[in-house]
């Protein structure tokens, strides 16, 4: 009868090491990704209550971008820098998951 012995696998978190039991779940996780400054994403489930930019449109940092509704609250979306409007890949009314792209700049 063989003996099953745990499988770690060390991973570093700001420089810090830590050892993990080596599971299934660990092995399929989905991979960190650096997040594209570029792409307003939704970071909550909600709706698209109103669009406040067009594409090729100039906008300053602080301007709203839209208004996502998620558990009865309206979230103004704002500009996090000043940019143009690439492309808008959400309609008003459309619910939308976490982590949609809904706007994208130049």
């Amino acid at each position: 009868m063989e003996e099953s012995t745990p499988k770690y696998q060390t991973f570093v978190v700001n420089s810090a090491k830590y050892k993990t039991l080596y599971t299934k779940k660990f092995e399929t996780r989905k991979k960190w990704e650096r997040p594209n400054p570029n792409e307003i994403r939704s970071y909550i489930p909600g709706t698209v209550l109103k669009m406040c930019v067009t594409p090729g449109q100039e906008v300053k940092e602080g301007e709203c971008l839209l208004i996502l509704e998620a558990m009865k609250m309206e979230n103004k979306i704002e500009m996090p820098f000043d940019g143009k409007i690439k492309e808008i890949h959400v309609e008003e009314g459309v619910r939308i998951a976490k982590d949609v792209i809904m706007v994208t700049i130049e």
